[in-house]
């Protein structure tokens, strides 16, 4: 299966944690606000249904990019 992917595909947890390299526990905790390992840059999920979510590629790419540069 040979999908490419545009700023605005939606990308789901399985392979968000594949491009990031983080933990599924680690991302959450990044959307937290109550935790101290949250960031305000990280991209936001997006609901897609009562039990599904996605992150926009895009968003998720700008932000290794900005991670890179620190």
């Amino acid at each position: 299966m040979n999908t490419t992917l545009t700023s605005n595909s939606i990308i789901r947890l399985k392979t968000l944690v594949q491009l990031t390299g983080l933990s599924r526990s680690t991302i959450y905790d990044k959307l937290n606000p109550k935790s101290p390992r949250f960031d305000p840059l990280f991209p936001r999920k997006v609901c897609l249904g009562a039990r599904a979510v996605g992150w926009y590629f895009g968003e998720v790419e700008a932000w290794l990019k900005s991670i890179r540069v620190q």
